[in-house]
C-alpha cells in the first residue's frame, strides 16, 4: 500500500488555510463538528484535512529546529502546536469511530478452521460421542470398592487429537492459518492515513491505546461466543470432571479457531494499518489487543497440566497434549513478534507439563489397576467389570500410540526392587527384548490384571467357578487384543499365544474340577462280584453309582446352568468339550449296565435320563439364568 501521505502532497497549503481547516472541524467549538464525522464527508474534505495537518506538522517541526526567533516566532508557534493537539484529538476521534463502525464479532461460522492437518484418531473427534468403557458389560460394578483411586464407573471420551508433520511453517503459506479481512480496504486506508500522522506528531501512546481498546472489546465479545468463561486456574481445577471434559472438548476447537483465526486475522489487521509506520508498533497493537485473551487461553490447559492426576484424565489429557502440539508451529507464527515471547514459551512449557502429566496419570493406572480391591465375586464368574475397564482403557491408549511412543521413554517401575514381594506381579523384561516402552507398559498392565484377577478368583468358594472366572477374564483379554491391530502389534503374537494358553489352561483346569468326579460315578471298578449264581454285577452297587451319577449331574446342571460364558463361541467350545467326555462315557455305561437295572425293581428311580436327556441338558449350561424346567425324567 502506497503511503497516504505521498498522495495528499501536492502542493502546500498556506499556515493560515491549514489552521482554520482544523478549527473548523474542532468539536470542541462548533456543534456542527461535534455531530459530522470527517470520515463521514467527501474524499475531498478528508483529503483537505489531512493535507492541513501535515502543514501544520511540518511547520511546527520548522520552528522547532530553527535557531534563534523572536517572540514573534514564539506566538506562532504556539499556535501551530495548539493546532496541532485540536488535530491530534479529533484524529483520535475519527480513528476510534472508523474501528467501531467496522467492528463486530465474529460469526461462529467465520471461525471454523478448514486446516489441512488430519487427526491420527481413528475413533472419534473433539465432539464426538463418548465411549463407554464397559460398552459390552453385562453386569453391575457399582458395589466395587473404589478406595484404590481406580474410578470404573467414569465414561471415557476419546477426543480429537491431531499431530503435524512438519516445523517452520511460514506465516503466509500456512495451510492451517486462515485470516479474515475484518475491516474493509477503504476503511483500513483511512486508519492508516490517522495513524501515521498521530504517530508523526508524537501520538502514538495515544493511537496504540485507541486501538487496543476497540479491538480488543471485539476479540473479547469473540471469545465469548466460543464458549469461554473467565475462571482462573483454582476454579478450574475446583471443576468436577464431567464438567471439565466439556470443557475441554470446547477449548480444543476454540483454541484452533482462536489461534489460526481469530488472532491471525489480528496480526493481519495490525500490519495492514501499522506495518511500516512506527518502530514496530504493530507489534505493539496485536500485544494489546490480543494478549489478555491468549493469557486466558492457555491458562486452561495450564490448569488441566498441574491438576490432580487420575485414571480418567488420561484421555483429556493426550486430548489436550495433541491439539496444543497441533497449535505450536502457529502459534509460533502468529505470535512470532518479541514481545509476544513469553506467550511462545508458555505454551511449549504448557505441552512439556502435559506429556509429564500423562506420564504420570499411567503411572497411577497401573498402580490402580495392581490395588484395585473389590473382593465380591461377580455372579456367575463371568467377565469382572475390572477387566472390561482395563482392556478398554489400553484400548484406547493404544489409539494414542504415536503421541506416547514420544512421551513413554521408560520400561515400567518393576524388577529387582519388587523381587519377592507377593503382593506385586513378576515381569521378565528380557522375554521382551526389543519392544518399545509404551508395549511394555502394555503388558505389564495385562500382567498387573490377570494377577489382581487371580486374586479376585480366590474369593469363589467352588473351585470350578474360580477357574471358569479366569477363563472368561483372560480369554476377554486375548479377544480385546485380537480384535486392535494397533494393540496385537504392540503386545505380539509371541505374548498372545501365551495368554491363549492361560485361558485354555483354566478351561482344562474347569473340566477337571467338575467332570473328574462326575464321570468317576461311570466306572466299572466296584460293581462287579464273583460267584455261581451271580451274573457278575452287584445291583445294589449299581443302583447306588447311578444314584451318585444322578444327583452329581443334577447338581452341577443346577448350579451351572446360572454360570455364564458371555463369549457365544467360547460357550459352544465348552458345552462340545464336556459332551465329548460325558455323552460317550455315559452311553457306554448306560449301554453295558441297565439291563441290570431294568430286570429289578423301580428301575425309573436309577435311570433317570437318557443320553438325549444329556445331551439337551448340555445346552443350558452357562447360560447365565436358572433353566426353566426340570431335566427330563426317561420314559419308562
Amino acid at each position: 500500500m502506497d503511503s497516504p501521505e505521498k498522495s495528499l502532497r501536492s502542493s502546500p497549503m498556506p499556515i493560515d488555510a491549514a489552521e482554520q481547516i482544523i478549527l473548523r472541524w474542532d468539536s470542541t467549538a462548533s456543534e456542527d463538528a461535534h455531530e459530522k464525522m470527517i470520515f463521514q464527508s467527501d474524499r475531498d474534505e478528508i483529503d483537505r484535512y489531512l493535507r492541513a495537518v501535515d502543514e501544520l506538522h511540518i511547520s511546527m517541526s520548522s520552528v522547532t529546529l530553527s535557531e534563534g526567533g523572536g517572540s514573534g516566532d514564539d506566538e506562532g508557534g504556539d499556535k501551530v502546536s495548539s493546532a496541532v493537539q485540536i488535530a491530534m484529538a479529533r484524529l483520535e476521534d475519527e480513528f476510534r469511530y472508523i474501528l467501531l463502525s467496522h467492528t463486530s464479532p465474529l460469526e461462529a461460522d467465520s471461525l471454523t478452521t478448514e486446516s489441512s492437518s488430519s487427526v491420527h484418531s481413528s475413533i472419534s473427534s473433539a465432539d464426538s460421542a463418548e465411549v463407554d468403557l464397559y460398552a459390552d458389560d453385562d453386569s453391575t460394578h457399582k458395589g466395587l470398592d473404589l478406595s484404590s483411586g481406580l474410578d470404573l464407573s467414569s465414561d471415557e471420551v476419546k477426543a480429537e487429537s491431531s499431530r503435524k508433520s512438519g516445523s517452520g511453517i511460514s506465516y503466509r503459506s500456512s495451510s492451517s492459518i486462515r485470516e479474515i479481512d475484518l475491516v474493509p480496504s477503504e476503511a483500513i486506508y483511512d486508519l492508516r492515513c490517522i495513524a501515521e500522522r498521530m504517530i508523526s506528531c508524537g501520538y502514538m501512546r495515544e493511537c496504540v491505546q485507541v486501538y487496543g481498546s476497540v479491538r480488543k472489546s471485539a476479540v473479547d465479545a469473540s471469545f465469548r461466543r466460543l464458549g469461554f468463561e473467565k475462571l482462573s486456574i483454582g476454579d478450574i481445577q475446583r471443576l468436577d470432571w464431567d464438567a471439565l471434559e466439556v470443557k475441554i472438548r470446547r477449548w480444543i476447537r476454540a483454541a484452533k479457531a482462536c489461534i489460526r483465526v481469530l488472532f491471525s486475522s489480528e496480526k493481519k489487521l495490525c500490519e495492514e494499518i501499522f506495518y511500516g509506520i512506527g518502530t514496530k508498533i504493530e507489534d505493539a497493537c496485536f500485544m494489546e489487543t490480543v494478549k489478555g485473551p491468549a493469557i486466558q487461553l492457555f491458562n486452561f490447559a495450564e490448569a488441566i497440566s498441574i491438576s490432580r492426576r487420575s485414571p480418567e484424565k488420561l484421555f483429556k489429557t493426550l486430548d489436550l497434549h495433541d491439539a496444543l502440539m497441533d497449535l505450536i508451529p502457529d502459534i509460533d507464527v502468529v505470535f512470532q513478534c518479541k514481545s509476544a515471547e513469553s506467550i511462545r514459551v508458555q505454551a511449549a512449557e504448557i505441552v512439556s507439563r502435559l506429556g509429564e502429566a500423562a506420564r504420570g496419570i499411567l503411572s497411577e493406572f497401573e498402580n490402580a489397576v495392581l490395588r484395585e480391591p473389590s473382593q465380591v465375586p461377580v455372579p456367575g464368574g463371568t467377565i469382572h467389570p475390572l477387566t472390561r475397564y482395563v482392556m478398554n482403557y489400553i484400548s484406547l491408549i493404544s489409539d494414542y500410540k504415536q503421541t506416547l511412543a514420544e512421551l513413554i521413554v521408560s520400561k515400567p517401575s518393576t524388577g529387582s526392587r519388587y523381587s519377592g514381594d507377593p503382593t506385586i506381579p513378576d515381569m521378565e523384561f528380557a522375554e521382551f527384548e526389543g519392544k518399545s516402552p509404551l508395549a511394555l507398559h502394555l503388558i505389564w498392565i495385562i500382567v498387573i490384571l490377570q494377577f489382581n484377577l487371580e486374586g479376585k478368583s480366590k474369593h469363589y468358594r467352588d473351585d470350578s467357578l474360580a477357574h471358569l472366572f479366569m477363563m472368561n477374564n483372560v480369554h476377554y483379554i486375548v479377544q480385546k487384543v485380537k480384535g486392535s491391530p494397533e494393540l496385537r502389534e504392540m503386545i505380539s503374537d509371541d505374548y498372545l499365544r501365551k495368554m491363549t494358553g492361560k485361558f485354555r489352561q483354566a478351561a482344562t483346569s474347569y473340566q477337571r474340577a467338575t467332570w473328574v468326579r462326575v464321570l468317576y460315578c461311570l466306572r466299572d471298578e466296584g460293581l462287579h462280584v464273583s460267584g455261581s449264581f451271580s451274573s457278575g454285577v452287584s445291583r445294589n452297587a449299581l443302583r447306588e453309582r447311578f444314584k451318585a451319577f444322578n444327583a452329581m449331574f443334577e447338581e452341577v446342571h443346577r448350579t451351572q446352568a446360572t454360570w455364564f460364558v458371555p463369549d457365544a463361541q467360547l460357550r459352544e467350545e465348552l458345552r462340545i468339550s464336556i459332551s465329548e467326555k460325558l455323552i460317550p462315557a455315559y452311553r457306554s455305561f448306560l449301554g453295558r449296565f441297565r439291563s441290570h437295572i431294568e430286570s429289578g425293581k423301580h428301575p425309573e428311580n436309577y435311570i433317570k435320563y437318557s443320553v438325549e436327556d444329556l445331551e439337551t441338558a448340555v445346552l443350558d449350561f452357562f447360560e447365565g439364568y436358572p433353566v426353566s424346567q426340570h431335566l427330563r425324567r426317561r420314559s419308562q
